[in-house]
């Protein structure tokens, strides 16, 4: 008599488990990743190919080769359509890494970048520096967005972890809705009683691309590049601590060094971010889940999936956004708003099906 474990499976299909299942799915994933590298190389071009204004392909590509910048289009190619590119590239893959991670740590389905007061920290230094400063270019007051994203993630984890139990996915998120709150409540303040420092807030605020040269690129690529380096190697820790902590605790994982990893991570990413361009909203929260649906919950595959997913939506909606307000521009956080506002209400929707 066959038992059940020696049974065939009906098909011909490999149990799940079997190495012949964990081959399936692991081309599957590379598979899932080769097409995200595909469409990243699609929208780079079509990022450098495609502006309010019209320059066709030869010119496109003359420009690329023009190192000495003898005509009109090859600055436009060179000097603002290259360096836009790169820096959405870069943009992209980090605010779709850092959902991922954030929604991994404080394993909340609507988790997003701005969830520990990192956007609010670099909004209230923007502010200042525009007030208090009178720095209003991009190049000027990235390093003070910068640090205050990243005092504004310190003061989180400092609240967070106040008190006997330490810090806690629960702890860390009501603890960053709180001080975004208040930082925000500063940041409004300010821009009241100082129409100046509205008007050259203002254009920080909505999240765009436009204006950054390659000055900026340069400025937060160590910081990206630091921060997609902590991200992957914090990957095997959030699976286990997708376990729980317990589980993750009695497999030998410190608990204190892979959340104190994934927050250096995420500050790194949304600060260098939020800094370049401002607080683009929807790319960490619509990013990792499509990814998920794609490579499944393993974040060695999310992690990496979510960088190349970040960058094909950030620069698909920047296109988009030169095309259809020609001659002018639409900014890419309000395309981004456009497309994650109606996701987010039905991923709202479907986890409340879930839960009934």
């Amino acid at each position: 008599m066959t038992t059940t474990a020696d049974a065939p499976v009906r098909g011909g299909a490999a149990p799940s488990g079997t190495p012949a299942a964990r081959r399936t799915a692991r081309g599957r994933r590379l598979a899932v990743l080769l097409v995200l590298l595909l469409l990243v190389v699609a929208a780079g071009l079509a990022s450098i190919a495609v502006g309010t204004r019209s320059i066709g392909l030869g010119d496109v590509w003359r420009g690329l080769l023009d190192s000495d910048l003898t005509t009109e289009e090859s600055v436009i190619v060179r000097q603002l359509r290259v360096p836009r590119t790169v820096l959405g590239l870069m943009v992209g893959a980090a605010l779709g890494v850092a959902g991922a991670l954030m929604q991994g740590h404080t394993r909340n389905p609507l988790g997003d970048p701005g969830l520990l007061g990192v956007t609010a920290g670099a909004s209230l230094a923007v502010v200042v520096a525009i007030w208090a400063f009178g720095i209003t270019s991009p190049g000027g007051y990235v390093w003070f967005a910068f640090a205050g994203a990243l005092a504004g993630t310190v003061l989180v984890y400092a609240v967070g972890s106040a008190g006997r139990g330490g810090p806690t996915p629960v702890t860390l998120a009501l603890a960053g809705a709180a001080l975004s709150a208040l930082l925000y409540a500063l940041v409004r303040a300010i821009l009241v009683s100082d129409q100046q420092s509205l008007d050259a807030f203002r254009f920080w605020q909505v999240g765009a691309l436009a204006g950054r040269d390659a000055d900026v690129a340069w400025q937060v690529a160590p910081f990206v590049v630091l921060g997609l380096l902590l991200a992957v190697v914090n990957a095997p820790a959030l699976n286990l601590l997708g376990l729980g902590e317990d589980v993750a605790r009695g497999l030998g994982q410190r608990i204190w060094l892979a959340r104190a990893v994934g927050l250096a991570a995420i500050t790194l990413l949304c600060g260098a971010a939020t800094a370049a361009c401002g607080p683009i909203a929807f790319v960490g929260l619509v990013v990792p889940h499509v990814v998920r649906a794609l490579t499944g919950p393993d974040h060695r595959w999310l992690i990496p999936g979510s960088a190349l997913a970040g960058a094909v939506l950030l620069l698909t909606a920047d296109v988009i956004g030169r095309v259809v307000a020609r001659p002018g521009e639409l900014q890419v956080g309000i395309v981004l708003a456009l497309v994650g506002g109606p996701f987010f209400l039905a991923l709202v929707r479907r986890r409340r099906s879930m839960a009934l």
